[in-house]
Order: structure tokens, then sequence, then C-alpha cells
């Protein structure tokens, strides 16, 4: 949100710096994430005052130019002025740009006034038509003032002292502007005039003598002319708590005037005319939005506040048509046809256009959950809805339409011509709450007067009702929506008396705690640091995601999902039950951008409900996609990534955590089955019966169903689980053997269906202690040779033993026990 320091003097009084201004809003919670200047006319007229022509000639050497002595307002030096304007003359009030001035003419480039000698003559400055500072088109000479002008005057304020210059009454205003980073919880600070109010508490409390607050002068609405009538229904109370209008007529469409513009100008709106720019001044002054509809367009002069049928259709401003939803709030005429979206955007056919002479100017207060979700749900972030849906103040609507009225009838030439309609059947009081004085001290860390507390309380409108020794019972004005408990109002305390006011206490507190060892942090800076070192970038991806993923490319359970009502982002409307998709996003996202070797990893939770219960799982997910290594002119033989450089590194990581332990059972491996919905091919490590990880090739539907046109490799890591086992795991120091290992082959021809792990897994209970490492380095199959459906598999066994060397006949007895096992439990063939 964008505040006018100008807009808020008009209502706050003080001398504080534009910095120190800024310092203080920051202080009381508008945090001011940027400041501005504004000009209204580019330049500001700095540099230009008003200037005195005490003495006019010829110049000596050019017939066209005259010599001017010019009084500024410096009684002790006149500044001697070279000028070509014909009408120059004795005695005028002249517009004067002294040297260092900037000029930006209505035509060309700006160019700055510099002390020269023009025909051989000094000249210390320029005087000035309209088109070289942009005033106006009339170049027949320069602008001669009125003849009570004051000499010195800056120019900017000499425009702003007669009411502006020429037809269209042009003032000249420089602003600086803040860039509020606005809070949910503060829905008093939606206008200037809420901000002002806060500014102003705050001075009272820190700065004596400065603060006075001013409220904009609004006076009572009375019908003066015609009997135009309109019927308003509210059939959604609840939705639309209040309801307040009124008809004018003799409205005249047109131009708005200069100060209106530049109020709405530097907070980054377009002017459009003088009713529009109206109620958006209103607007943004007291945070209570209005619309204003052309009354001849408003069938059977009826108002119905209503919703409509699911999917009816209506065309808004922006020539958009949309299919309403059965929950979108919509102001009616008596056809009962959309005019408008309630609280977030007019219709086509019902607004303000140049020939309208009649208006119906509504100013309601809608349900902050209804306006927020018609506005997300039709992607309109328009500022009415953005008030709406923080909580307008319903005992404000009156005061605005009065304000609005007000400045239609003086700057539209229009009048009431109806008595002000105000359906408010459940008036909304005031929220009582009761403070402790121990209590407020206590949570604030200080230790201040009760006296001190109640006058904070007053500058922030909150009345005392009871008092007692020990602390009193306010309420709260109900432009304070989030205010509801005493915990909130000493909040409101705090911010006004200062947070910088608080001291910092001369001693420090602590304690001594034991973290869990492992501790599960360093672990995941250990692993993140291991795969950082080795190319892979770190990627956060939000928790939530599209149910559209789960519904087309992997479908889950839907009793286990969770469906989160996401209104600021109707697309995310879940959270994740996998981790796939965060990375296929940012994969897609850097093939986009012409990037397709990936290397990423992510440290992230996934979110799955159980009956009525809701739990998180953490993981662990590494993504390779393209070429393994970057393009070089020593690597000349592009190769892409696979299954193998996955593998590779998942077995990195759990070495790096010492889960390749000395007991060859711990780590178990099974292959992936061909019916997996995530992986076409992959591998599955348990340890200790806990799955530690999954991975392989994405499965073609998933990368291609994202939009990727490369092959895909994941792995997937149970965190918790690894966590776990890594408490388990046991590591010991083993200094390398000095005996010999052995080694023996072996051939074996097998069915096609028999895995590896089986193999493996016989292996490892034959060998004991003294295998250390089995090894499948060749598959071979040849339905000629082996016969239909016969694999050949040639393994490899590292045999050694830590305490002496083997001998031939000890290994040959492990072996022809492996032999007759796998012949006797797997069929199998020992090609010799």
């Amino acid at each position: 949100m964008k505040l006018s320091l100008n807009w808020l003097k008009q209502y706050v009084d003080t001398t504080l710096s534009v910095q120190e201004i800024d310092d203080l809003l920051t202080n009381i919670g508008l945090e001011v994430e940027g400041q501005e200047r504004f000009e209204s006319l580019e330049g500001g007229l700095e540099g230009l005052v008003v200037g005195h022509v005490v003495e006019c000639g010829a110049h000596p050497n050019s017939e066209r130019l005259s010599l001017t002595k010019v009084n500024v307002g410096k009684e002790d030096a006149l500044l001697s002025i070279v000028c070509g304007a014909p009408n120059v003359a004795k005695g005028q009030k002249v517009i004067v740009a002294t040297v260092g001035a900037t000029l930006y003419p209505l035509e060309g480039d700006s160019f700055k006034i510099k002390k020269s000698k023009i025909r051989g003559e000094a000249s210390e400055g320029m005087l000035c038509g309209e088109p070289e500072i942009s005033l106006g088109e009339d170049n027949s000479g320069i602008m001669v003032l009125a003849e009570d002008a004051p000499i010195g005057m800056p120019v900017r304020d000499y425009l702003a002292q007669i009411g502006g210059y020429g037809p269209n009454k042009i003032t000249v205003e420089v602003d600086t502007v803040y860039e509020i980073g606005l809070t949910p919880n503060r829905s008093d600070a939606t206008g200037h005039l809420g901000a002002a109010f806060d500014l102003a508490a705050a001075l009272k409390v820190n700065y004596e003598g400065q603060g006075n607050f001013k409220m904009p002068e609004v006076s009572d609405l009375s019908q003066s002319s015609g009997n135009m009538s309109i019927e308003v229904e509210v059939e959604d109370a609840a939705a639309c708590p209040r309801y307040s209008g009124v008809c004018m007529e003799n409205v005249k469409v047109g131009e708005s005037p200069q100060w209106l513009k530049n109020r709405l100008e530097a907070i980054g709106l377009s002017p459009i005319n003088n009713i529009v720019d109206i109620t958006n001044f209103v607007l943004q002054e007291f945070g209570q939005p209005l619309h204003a509809f052309d009354y001849d367009k408003i069938d059977g002069q009826k108002i119905i506040v209503a919703k409509l049928d699911e999917g009816t259709p209506f065309k808004t401003l922006d020539e958009v048509e949309r299919k309403l939803s059965a929950e979108d709030l919509m102001i009616c005429n008596g056809n009962r046809e959309g005019m408008c979206i309630a609280g977030v955007f007019g219709g086509i056919d019902s607004g303000v256009t140049d020939g309208t002479t009649r208006l119906f100017i509504e100013s309601a207060h809608f349900h902050s959950t209804t306006i927020r979700r018609a506005s997300m749900r039709h992607n309109l972030r328009t500022d009415a809805a953005t008030r709406f849906e923080k909580g307008t103040d319903p005992n404000i609507t009156l005061m605005a339409l009065k304000r609005a009225v007000q400045l239609i009838q003086e700057y539209a030439g229009g009048e009431v011509a109806s008595s002000t309609i105000d359906l408010y059947p459940n008036p909304v009081a005031r929220v009582q709450v009761d403070l402790s004085y121990a209590r407020i001290n206590r949570l604030m860390g200080t230790n201040i007067a009760a006296a001190d507390i109640k006058n904070i309380l007053a500058v922030l409108d909150m009345n005392i009702l009871e008092e007692t020794e020990e602390g009193i019972r306010v309420d709260i004005p109900t432009n304070k929506a989030d205010v509801l408990r005493e915990v909130d109002v000493i909040e409101e305390i705090l911010r006004i008396y200062g947070y910088n006011r608080i001291e910092t206490p001369d001693t420090v507190n602590s304690v001594l705690s034991f973290a869990q060892k492992p501790d599960p942090r360093k672990v995941k800076e250990l692993i993140a640091d291991l795969l950082t070192s080795n190319g892979f970038a770190e990627m956060m991806a939000t928790s939530m995601t599209r149910s559209a993923y789960y519904e087309k490319l992997l479908k889950e359970d839907q009793d286990r999902l969770v469906y989160v009502n996401n209104t600021s982002n109707q697309h995310l409307d879940m959270m994740r039950a996998n981790m796939v998709f965060s990375g296929l996003e940012a994969i897609l996202h850097n093939q986009n951008y012409r990037t397709t070797d990936i290397k990423l990893y992510e440290f992230g939770k996934t979110y799955h409900k159980k009956g009525e219960e809701f739990f998180e799982q953490d993981h662990l997910t590494v993504y390779l996609a393209g070429q393994d290594k970057a393009e070089h002119w020593q690597n000349t033989n592009k190769q892409e990534v696979d299954f193998y450089t996955l593998k590779a590194m998942v077995d990195v990581i759990l070495k790096r955590l010492g889960l390749y332990s000395e007991n060859p059972n711990a780590l178990r491996t099974k292959v992936i089955a061909e019916d997996s919905p995530v992986w076409i091919y992959g591998l599955n490590y348990t340890y200790q019966k806990m799955n530690l990880v999954s991975f392989g090739r994405l499965q073609g539907q998933l990368a291609q169903g994202m939009g990727i046109k490369q092959a895909v490799y994941y792995a997937d890591f149970n965190w918790a689980n690894i966590i776990t086992a890594v408490k388990r795991a046991k590591l010991k120091y083993r200094p390398i053997s000095k005996y010999p290992s052995m080694r023996r082959d072996l051939a074996l021809v097998l069915d096609k269906k028999i895995s590896f792990e089986e193999v493996l897994q016989i292996a490892l209970r034959q060998g004991k202690k003294l295998l250390k490492n089995t090894n499948l380095f060749d598959v071979y199959e040849s339905e000629k040779h082996l016969g239909a459906g016969k694999k050949s598999y040639a393994l490899s066994f590292i045999f050694q033993d830590e305490t002496k060397t083997l001998k031939d006949k000890e290994i040959d007895k492990i072996m022809n026990k492996l032999i007759a096992t796998y012949e006797k439990q797997l069929g199998a063939v020992i090609r010799k």
C-alpha cells in the first residue's frame, strides 16, 4: 500500500522530517519498504521563483534581446538576465529560473540554467514562458504574473496560493510516497486516515506538542432536489451486514480538479473522471470502498444483494465474461441480473459513463471471507477487494458515503435526490477487553505507570469502561478487526509506546541443553555439503501442490491426500503427497530457460492423512537429467546421466553416513517392481527392515506429462529412517588388513525370473564373515546357447580373513557349499 506524505499531513500535524516519519511508521507496525519522490510536473518547478523586473533595456549587441535587472528577493543584489521575449517590460512580475535550476520543456530535452554570457552580456538566469516549464503551450512570450505576486516566493508555492494557473487551475505538487508492507492484521490502516490516526497517536505519546489529528469535515446528507427512489433488498445479511446508499442527480461527469488528480497519481492511480476519481479518493482516504452505479441502468430501480446460480455468465468492466460461482455475492438489479461482483469488480453495463447524469452511490460492508474467496476465484485483485478481505469498519459506511457525496456536489454539481438508505439489522458493537497492569508490564518487559497506559489507550480511541487497582476494562474501535484479546491490546500499547524504548537487560540467562546424537541438523548439513561438493544444487519448493497432478499423472488414495482451501492461489489446493512433482517443476523451469543438464536435491516434507489423523514424512530427494559433465574442449565424449550415475551418488551418501557396515546383511537390495507408478526400473535399499531409499529412472508418463523432454533419474530417501539407521549404525575403526584377499569367479545359468538379490543373499549366508564383496560383472542371454527363459550371471567373490592368510582349501570348501546351494535352491547350472 502507498501512503502520500502530503496527504497524511492534511490530517496530522508534525514537524518531523521525511526520514523520521519513515522510521516512526515502521516502529508502529506500518513497515516502510521504500520511498519515492512524486512530482506532478517533472522537476517540480525546483529553483523557480517570482521575480520583479526592475530595469529593462535594449541589448547593445542584438536587436531582439533585452537586458533586464530582476529582483528575486535578495535585497543586496539584482540578477542580470538577458531575455528574448518580445513582451518583457519594466515593472512586471515574472517567473525566474535561477542558476542551477533544471527546466523540463514541453518539447525537447531538459536543460540546466547556468551563468553565461549572451552576445557579450552576463546572464544569471532565465525569464520563463509557459512551454519552457510545461505549464502551457503559449509561446508568445514570458509569463506575466499578477502585480501582488510575492517577490522571491517559490513558484510552486505561489501557484498553490492562487489556486492554480490557467483555466485548468494547474498546481504543482512534490510529495514523498511511502511503500507500506501492510500486514493482514492492520485493517485499521487501509486508508490514509487510519495511518494518520496511528501516526498521530505515536506522536502524541513520544513527541510533546505534536500529533494533533484532524478529520475531514463531513456534513449530513439532506435531500435537496428531485424525487428519485430506489429499493434495496439484502438476501444474505451474513455476507452483507450493512448496506448504505443514496441517489444523486444533475451530475456532470468530467475531468477531476488538479489537486484530486495529484493525490491519486502520487499513489500510482490513473485519474479517469471526477466520479470514479472521487470514489477512489474516498477509498484511499477512509479505507472504505464505494461503488457508483448509473441510476438509469438499474432495471426496476431496485438493488438486490444476493447469490446467483452456479455458472451464471457475467461480463465485468474489463469486458471479460466470467462464470459465477454459487458462492459469489452479487449486486443485482430488479430483474436479478448481476451488475457488480460485490466488493470486487463492477459490471460493464451499469458503470458511470460520460453521459451519466444520475447516480446511485453504494457504501457497504461485506464479510471478509466472502470477498476474498470471490476475488481469488476470479483472479481479480482490486483495491476494494484487498480492503474488504482485511475487514473494513462496518460503522464507517455512512461517513464515507457523506464524504463522497460532498465531493460530488462540489466537483460534479450533483444534488442529493433521495433519502439515505442504511440497512444495518445487527449493528456491530465495540469488543470489550479486560487488561491487567501487571500482565501488560510482564509481557512488554517494562514498568509503565498506569497513567501512561491509560494515556496510550486514550490516543488509540480505546475507552475505559471500568477500572480497579489491578487493571481496567476497555472497548475496542470496530476498525480493529484483529484486536479481540488482552494480548492484542497489549501489542497495540507496545506499538505506540515504542519497541525501541524497551530497555535491554544487563544480564543474560542461559541453560544447559543436551542435543540428541546424532544431531539431525548436522547430519542434514553433512549430506547437503556432500551433494553440493559433487555438483548438485539445493532447491526449495513450496509444500503446496496441484491436485491435478494426482488426478492425471500419479494416482493416489484420495483418503490419504491432504487438501487445503488456498484462496490466494486456487491451483495449489493440496499439500504434496510425493516429492517428485516439486523436482519436475524445477526441471521444467530450467528446461524452459534452456538449462537441460540438471543436478538437484531437496530436503522437504510430504503430507498425509490416515483416518482423522494427519502426519508428515521427511525426505531427501535427488534429481538427475541431461549430460553428466559440463561441455568442455577436453570432454569431447558427451555422456548422458543414467541409472548408474544415480546409484553411485546414492551409494556415496550411504557410505558417508556409515550405513555400509561390516555386517553384509545390514543393507538389503531389492529390485523395484515393474508396475511401479513412479519408476520404470530401479532399486530399493533397506536397513534392518527399514526402507532407506528408492531410486531409478522415472516413468515417462510423469516426466512427459509435465512437459519434460528428457530422461529423469530420481532418488527418494526416507529421511526419518535414515536418521534412525544412523543412530543404530556403529562406526568402528578398522585398519587395512595385512593379509591378502582371494577372488573366485562363478558363472550360473538361471531362470530369468530369479533376481540378483536372491543370488546375493545366498552368497552372504554361505560366505559369512569371510565374504567381503560380491559383484555381478556380466549378464548373458541367448535362447540358442542357454535355452528359453534362461540367463547367465557371471559373479566374482572376494574373500579375506582379518586374522590370517586364507588357504585355497578353505575357499574351495565355501565355494562348493555355495554351488550346491545355488543348484538346490535356485535350480542353477554351473557353467564350466
